[in-house]
C-alpha cells in the first residue's frame, strides 16, 4: 500500500492566532460598564435613602412601643422625648426638625431632672424629623393612652424620601408613606 503524500501545512505562511482582547474590545467593555454604573448609581442612592427612612421609622416605632409598654407594666406615666444629657427632656427646636433627631430617651415620669431613665435610642440619620410643632414630648399614661400627647412624626430623608408615624389618642402607632411634596 502506498503511503499518502505528506501535506504541507500553511503554518509557515500564517502566524498562529493569539488569545486575548484587542484595544477596541477592551474600550467597548469599559464603555458598557460605565453606562451600567451610571444607570445603577441613582437607583442605589434612592434605595439607601429609603433605607434610612425605614430605619428611622423602625427606631420610632420601637421607642414608642417600649414607652407604651413601660407605662402599662409599671402602671405610671412614662415619657418619650429627645435628650442631650440623658437627665431630662429637651424638645427645643422642634419646628426646625432638629429636636427629635437627637438621642431619644424613655423616662419614668415627666422627663424632668430626677426622673428614672429607662432606655435611650441613638441619634437619627435622617435630614429632618418633627413632631407636632409644639415642643411637647410623647407621654403615655398608666393605661397606655397618649392622652393629649398624640400627634404625627414627619420624617424627611434624602431625595424626597419620607414617612409619617402617627400616634393616636389611644397610644397606638401607624405608619404612612409621605408624598415627596411633604418633605
Amino acid at each position: 500500500m502506498p503511503l499518502s503524500p505528506c501535506k504541507q501545512s500553511d503554518s509557515a505562511s500564517t502566524p498562529p492566532r493569539q488569545g486575548g482582547l484587542t484595544l477596541i474590545e477592551l474600550l467597548v467593555a469599559l464603555v458598557v460598564m460605565i453606562i451600567m454604573a451610571g444607570w445603577a448609581v441613582p437607583s442605589y442612592q434612592r434605595m439607601i435613602a429609603r433605607q434610612e427612612v425605614s430605619s428611622e421609622v423602625l427606631r420610632l416605632k420601637t421607642a414608642l412601643s417600649m414607652t407604651r409598654s413601660a407605662a402599662i407594666t409599671r402602671r405610671t406615666q412614662v415619657t418619650l422625648c429627645p435628650t442631650v444629657d440623658g437627665v431630662q427632656c429637651q424638645v427645643a427646636n422642634n419646628a426646625e426638625g432638629d429636636a427629635w433627631r437627637a438621642t431619644l430617651a424613655i423616662f419614668e415620669g415627666r422627663g424632668e431632672p430626677g426622673d428614672v431613665l429607662l432606655r435611650t435610642f441613638g441619634e437619627s440619620r435622617v435630614e429632618r424629623l418633627t413632631y407636632r410643632n409644639d415642643n411637647l414630648p410623647v407621654r403615655y399614661g398608666a393605661l397606655g393612652r397618649a392622652g393629649g400627647h398624640f400627634g404625627t412624626f414627619r420624617i424627611c430623608g434624602r431625595l424626597d424620601q419620607g414617612a409619617r408615624v402617627i400616634v393616636n389618642i389611644m397610644g397606638r402607632v401607624r405608619v404612612v408613606d409621605s408624598a415627596p411634596s411633604e418633605c
